[in-house]
């Protein structure tokens, strides 16, 4: 069962170490799930799933100038 969630909590750092789960390119998303553990992504796969990954998320980490489709507008 999925456990959906208000909007995760977002934070912006200048840059980040991780590369992509999916391609191995250089993240631009940090996901911290809610039943735990972390996930990282490129831009590319980070917009591509931003629906599913702001439901299961419990923090997000957003490299500084990166639109993140799944932010929350202002």
């Amino acid at each position: 069962m999925t456990t959906l969630l208000s909007t995760p909590a977002i934070a912006t750092v200048e840059s980040l170490t991780e590369r992509c789960d999916s391609c191995s390119a250089a993240a631009k998303l940090e996901v911290h799930l809610s039943s735990g553990g972390s996930l990282a992504f490129c831009g590319h796969h980070a917009n591509k799933n931003a629906g599913e990954l702001a439901r299961v998320a419990e923090r997000a980490t957003v490299e500084e100038g990166f639109e993140w489709a799944g932010k929350p507008a202002s």
